[in-house]
């Protein structure tokens, strides 16, 4: 194995969360150079493995780019946390970590005796970082779920849609994007403190709590004034208009936002209409608001005449708000992200070469090229196993024979997910 670079290098990551969070959480650390070791097995391996699309649209435990992309700069191990030996191998990961990391329902880790209080017993110096639905303690610290339970949960579903309608769920398992972010940040601040200090720390992260930091406005205007927001499709209390509209072409999108009244003679000078920014109906955010069916109807009429990009332009050179909503296609042919880098193309031991992720940052002094894609399953057994615990032939062989190190054999029926 070659010597990891970045910040990170020299921090050893055990690895047992799955699915969205957890490991979306230690990508940061492994795609800036620490060592993280994914622990899985065939018997029961990450739902991600599961989740569509497939190379070459094939069912198959490695196929899937959604597991690669989370897990990247990750390397794979197939250890059996139900059997005695497995549990004994899994004791050696975490005597060789600096970083534990575990996304279960709260107790779950703990009936394979791999708990917060048993590691740190033999290992004070441990980070242990619990990530889970609702936190570790509490009357509802139980519910499991995905990020889509935890968004409902934490109040972004119920604000979501159009107010003559139901709530609308977000597209995406939204708080499974969000709460990794503050994760990494509490991570790294628990590694700095164990360098100061030599002492471990155990983080009990809520994805819900983390999130619902994004909600911090709506939550203080009805600590003051009494008010619950409620569903307005896309409009804002103190803009005007503050809308998606539609432009030229099929599907074709232009968000834009208008907030004080100088932006507003901005807009109608743009749109040649100078006699709005006098009319009643529309001179003061106030008025605009009472006024706002109509007023998207002008301002749709407006654009439609127009490609995206140009409005985009044309109010943006006016210092109104304006953007392109983007299509993939669009994100990935952007000129602004192709210049930052933000994709990059690693190679999969069973996909091939797959575009990646970013993370949307750059570090001064610190080159990002020390990625590679996420790991098949049970990839770097025996790197891992002889190469970071110390283990002899003899052991990894009656590992194996013992089951305690899963192979293809093992896998149960394969069912993908959406």
């Amino acid at each position: 194995m070659k010597r990891r670079k970045g910040p990170l290098a020299g921090v050893k990551v055990a690895n047992f969360s799955w699915i969205g969070v957890g490991p979306i959480t230690i990508r940061y650390l492994g795609n800036w150079g620490a060592t993280v070791v994914k622990v899985e097995s065939h018997t029961r391996p990450d739902i991600l493995r599961l989740m569509l699309p497939y190379k070459n649209n094939i069912p198959a435990i490695d196929n899937s780019p959604w597991f690669a992309n989370v897990n990247s700069s990750s390397y794979g191990v197939s250890l059996n946390l139900e059997n005695p030996k497995g549990r004994e191998i899994a004791w050696r990961l975490v005597k060789w970590c600096d970083v534990m990391a575990e996304s279960f329902a709260p107790g779950t880790i703990g009936r394979w005796g791999l708990d917060y209080e048993s590691v740190r017993k033999v290992k004070p110096s441990i980070v242990y970082m619990s990530t889970t639905q609702l936190g570790q303690t509490g009357p509802q610290a139980n519910f499991a779920g995905w990020g889509y339970h935890a968004a409902a949960l934490g109040g972004f579903t119920d604000i979501s849609g159009w107010a003559d309608r139901d709530p609308a769920p977000t597209q995406a398992a939204y708080t499974d994007f969000i709460a990794p972010r503050f994760n990494a940040v509490a991570l790294l601040a628990a590694l700095d403190y164990k360098r100061r200090t030599g002492k471990g720390q155990y983080l009990d992260l809520s994805q819900r709590e983390v999130s619902t930091h994004f909600l911090s406005t709506p939550v203080m205007d009805y600590q003051v004034n009494g008010r619950i927001m409620t569903r307005d499709a896309n409009r804002l209390p103190y803009a005007a208009p503050h809308a998606v509209y539609p432009c030229r072409g099929e599907e074709r999108w232009c968000a834009i936002s208008v907030f004080t009244d100088e932006e507003w003679s901005a807009f109608c000078a743009i749109m040649d209409k100078p006699g709005l920014i006098t009319d009643p109906k529309f001179a003061t955010v106030v008025a605009r608001k009472q006024n706002e069916a109509e007023l998207d109807r002008i301002v749709s009429e407006w654009t439609r005449g127009y490609t995206a990009e140009q409005v985009e332009v044309m109010l943006q050179d006016a210092c109104v708000s304006a953007c392109v909503v983007e299509s993939v296609r669009d994100i990935f042919e952007d000129a602004q992200v192709k210049h930052r880098g933000y994709f990059q193309t690693l190679n999969h031991a069973a996909i091939g070469e797959h575009v990646y992720r970013g993370h949307g940052f750059k570090l001064s002094k610190t080159p990002d090229e020390d990625r590679f894609a996420g790991p098949a399953m049970g990839q770097h057994n025996e790197m891992v196993f002889r190469e970071f615990l110390g283990m002899t032939d003899d052991e990894v062989r009656d590992a194996m024979v013992q089951g305690a190190v899963t192979t293809e054999a093992d896998l149960a029926e394969f069912r993908p997910t959406l």
